[in-house]
């Protein structure tokens, strides 16, 4: 096991000084002001796309995106995979949110994908790289691979029967791949 970077209780002193500046912002790339949290408290939130992605720290898709609070429902789960959790997660937004956008975004440098391809993990991870392993087949190249897995995982989802009959109407799901080289988003 890779030694901790930190303590517990230091982490935690981030976390809590990190929400402190949240609360007392008024600006960031996406709106954050006290006056949209309230009201979206009030009248709820209307995210305008969901985004299935890695849990990867470096993939932050609302300042990714320049977006504010309500503005994406985030699903993250490592290699950004999806099953029956991630599927009732959309069908959800998409429901009873009105999303009418679903993106799948993988990114360069992905743990999850690089540990499908060049290890044989144990444990609950065996899980995640099994189902990338589905997507990926014997593709070695990491980038190839990424996008392989971001497609499979756009197939799942199109073919949950409420996406397919919301696809009927206008919904739309696509596939994308962050670079962390670079912070640019390439659409498939």
């Amino acid at each position: 096991m890779k030694p901790f970077i930190m303590t517990a209780d230091k982490a935690m002193k981030k976390l809590k000084d990190g929400n402190k500046k949240y609360l007392d912002s008024e600006t960031g790339k996406g709106n954050i002001s006290r006056a949209l949290r309230l009201y979206t408290k009030e009248h709820g939130q209307h995210p305008y796309a969901i985004v299935v992605t890695c849990s990867d720290s470096r993939v932050i898709p609302e300042s990714i995106f320049s977006a504010g609070i309500g503005d994406l429902f985030v699903i993250r789960v490592a290699g950004n995979v999806i099953d029956d959790h991630q599927l009732g997660s959309i069908e959800y937004a998409a429901s009873h949110l009105g999303s009418p956008l679903i993106v799948v975004l993988g990114h360069t440098c992905c743990g999850a994908v690089d540990a499908a391809i060049h290890h044989d993990p144990e444990g609950y991870i065996k899980f995640i790289t099994d189902e990338i392993k589905l997507a990926i087949g014997d593709e070695k190249d990491d980038f190839k691979a990424c996008c392989l897995n971001v497609r499979r995982s756009m197939a799942l989802i199109e073919h949950s029967l409420d996406i397919a009959k919301m696809e009927e109407k206008g919904m739309q799901v696509v596939g994308a791949v962050y670079h962390i080289e670079d912070g640019r988003v390439e659409f498939l």
